[in-house]
């Protein structure tokens, strides 16, 4: 993580750290395919119009334009920057994900579970877990009309489950539900919700005591109001204890109470099957517009200082065609965000840079056909090998080999009788033994390089 990048929040990984990232993806792929979430991927653009709807995010989004776009005149034409039919990169994979159902909802089947690992962009200022295109690994569960809230429950088990799979260390599943929050705002008099959601969305980056005075200067929040609200967001429990510490707080409204009663589901949920991964956490607010119930954010343990390294929540009008809507649930994980603080913490590397287990080395430059065949036939048992191009001395190919991390050298001698005599020489070790290309197998952790922790 020491090299200087060429273009600052674009980053580039080397063959060794790629393996470790792919690991990641792996894994992810796996886990969110045994709980039968299917793969789809969509288009690089969309709309300003549709980029734009929800949430204010217009300062991060890269617009498109094509250098000659009027031809006719060889000229480019800069086109409106507020146009909403000018194409930009997606900064996410919800909005795209959202409109991908609403034209495919003919041939989709309902619930739709999908997950989905893409790049995307942001025009943000690049910094330690933050970057300007970047992989981001998405999981949502969508309806068509009604979603059951047990779906909030599913996606926030199979996230514990994927991250659980990762050579991150401990991490925690903050969960609040917006319901409760906007409910309690309401029982205290506040209507503005949303602006209070925003204030309270600020606490770690400035304080509760300036929290509680844009509370007041801006909202017209009561001193004692703007009490309350962050006496709720101080709320944190391991278990559905957070419940009667509401209570506590003597607030009363309908929707604070649905709010309690779906967070209470989540997180009594994940402490069963998941524990000490999930906490509730009533601070936990997410900025953008079209969360609606449960939210969630992951930080790692030790490195909360990075934010978020997974998040998302529940949204029942994201989605829409006509009067028919999609609500969905889903959550998102910053994969290159995760990347960056595992090479730059040494949390993971690769046991080798190169997927080559075996490199054949060549006696004669006319033996390349022979070793091709051996090289065939230890691939067909699923061990990648590779030919040299000439016949150095054994030295200097040995010591090619041992550059790239290649654990295994074969050698090929041909008798008085025609012959062929084949020996594969460990050069970590030293041994060398006989060997037959039809049926020798290294370790089983030879075969591919490994990702180890720490």
């Amino acid at each position: 993580m020491s090299r200087k990048a060429s273009l600052s929040g674009f980053h580039e990984w080397l063959p060794a750290e790629r393996i470790v990232e792919q690991h990641v993806l792996d894994t992810l792929r796996n886990t969110f395919e045994l709980h039968g979430f299917s793969s789809i991927e969509t288009r690089a653009v969309e709309t300003l119009g549709q980029l734009l709807r929800k949430g204010e995010i217009d300062k991060e989004v890269y617009a498109v334009s094509r250098l000659q776009a009027d031809a006719d005149q060889g000229t480019a034409r800069a086109q409106d920057a507020q146009d909403p039919n000018r194409l930009a990169l997606h900064f996410d994979l919800t909005v795209p994900f959202a409109r991908y159902v609403v034209e495919n909802a003919g041939h989709l089947s309902f619930p739709f579970r999908r997950y989905q690992i893409q790049k995307v962009w942001r025009g943000e200022r690049p910094q330690e877990g933050r970057a300007r295109e970047f992989t981001q690994a998405d999981i949502d569960v969508v309806g068509d009309g009604t979603l059951p809230f047990r779906s909030d429950v599913d996606v926030a088990l199979v996230m514990a489950e994927a991250l659980g799979a990762l050579p991150i260390g401990d991490f925690t599943i903050r969960i609040n539900n917006r319901k409760l929050a906007e409910g309690f705002y309401r029982g205290l008099g506040l209507e503005d919700t949303a602006g209070v959601l925003r204030n309270i969305d600020k606490l770690e980056k400035i304080g509760a005591a300036e929290v509680s005075r844009l509370l007041q200067s801006e909202l017209g929040a009561t001193e004692d109001q703007a009490t309350q609200a962050l006496a709720l967001a101080a709320i944190r429990t391991e278990d559905t204890s957070f419940v009667e510490q509401v209570r506590a707080l003597g607030v009363t409204h309908e929707l604070l109470e649905e709010g309690l009663e779906e967070l209470a589901g989540v997180v009594g949920e994940l402490h069963r099957r998941a524990p000490g991964r999930a906490v509730a956490d009533l601070s936990i607010a997410r900025g953008l517009d079209y969360y609606t119930g449960t939210v969630y954010e992951t930080v790692l343990v030790g490195h909360e200082q990075l934010g978020s390294i997974c998040s998302g929540g529940r949204y029942d009008a994201l989605a829409s065609k006509g009067n028919r809507t999609f609500p969905g649930v889903g959550l998102s994980i910053g994969v290159t965000r995760l990347m960056m603080r595992i090479f730059s913490q040494q949390m993971a590397s690769a046991t080798r840079s190169v997927p080559t287990a075996v490199y054949i080395a060549l006696t004669h430059d006319d033996d390349w056909s022979a070793a091709q065949d051996t090289a065939q036939s230890l691939r067909a048992r699923g061990i990648p090998a590779e030919v040299a191009v000439s016949a150095e001395k054994f030295g200097k190919q040995i010591k090619y080999a041992d550059k790239r991390g290649i654990p295994y050298v074969w050698f090929t001698s041909v008798g008085e009788d025609g012959t062929a005599e084949h020996q594969v020489k460990d050069i970590r070790s030293g041994e060398q033994v006989d060997a037959d290309p039809a049926s020798w197998m290294p370790p089983a952790e030879d075969v591919r390089p490994q990702v180890l922790e720490g």
